[in-house]
């Protein structure tokens, strides 16, 4: 009789043991995968500040040509003052965060763009060494930040393909940090091809 109640606790007890070790095996998988992208997330909103703090030198420059448009310049300043009031929590990076947050900074790109363009018009401004390394500054920065969505992306996808997987979707849905995490998209109309036109 005892016998049999021994091997009754153990048929009952191993399997339960086995899916306890196999859901805290997932788990904290799923806690390292998290953890790498707010590892990640802290890197995008590195380059993202190595940009912010990049433009007031270069106002500052550009404001130094008397003529220079002050209109561009409000501009300039707008779109980095929203740019640096907008943050957002590691903890929630749904789709709809990373959309809100890449509008902003696509905005404060998209004027800093236009303030080069426009400078394109004042080659004295255009050859001085501090706008010309401000300007290669900006360049690399970007470049920093394509790197880093690129890397950000890669972890995003990792993880949402591990979390995604029966059955590891069923543990993941009882822990909201588990949620699945949003990309960053191409700019909107970055399909269509640019039109250059040098006439104006």
């Amino acid at each position: 009789m005892k016998k049999n109640f021994l091997k009754i606790i153990l048929y009952i007890f191993i399997p339960i043991f086995i899916i306890i070790l196999w859901i805290s095996n997932v788990y904290n998988h799923l806690v390292k995968l998290n953890e790498n992208i707010k590892t990640q997330w802290g890197q995008i909103e590195n380059v993202y500040q190595r940009r912010i703090d990049l433009i007031p030198n270069l106002v500052n420059t550009v404001k130094g040509s008397a003529n220079f448009e002050k209109n561009t310049l409000l501009h300039v300043i707008e779109a980095r003052a929203k740019a640096t009031s907008i943050s957002i929590n590691p903890n929630n990076l749904n789709q709809n965060q990373i959309n809100k947050y890449q509008k902003i900074q696509e905005n404060l790109n998209n004027t800093v763009h236009k303030l080069l363009l426009i400078v394109e018009n004042y080659p004295n401004l255009k050859s001085t060494k501090n706008f010309y390394e401000l300007q290669n500054q900006l360049e690399g920065t970007e470049n920093r930040i394509n790197v880093e969505r690129n890397r950000f992306n890669n972890h995003v996808n990792y993880f949402n393909t591990y979390r995604n997987q029966f059955p590891k979707i069923i543990i993941a849905n009882f822990f909201s940090q588990f949620k699945e995490k949003g990309y960053f998209q191409s700019q909107i109309g970055s399909i269509k091809s640019p039109i250059i036109d040098f006439s104006k």
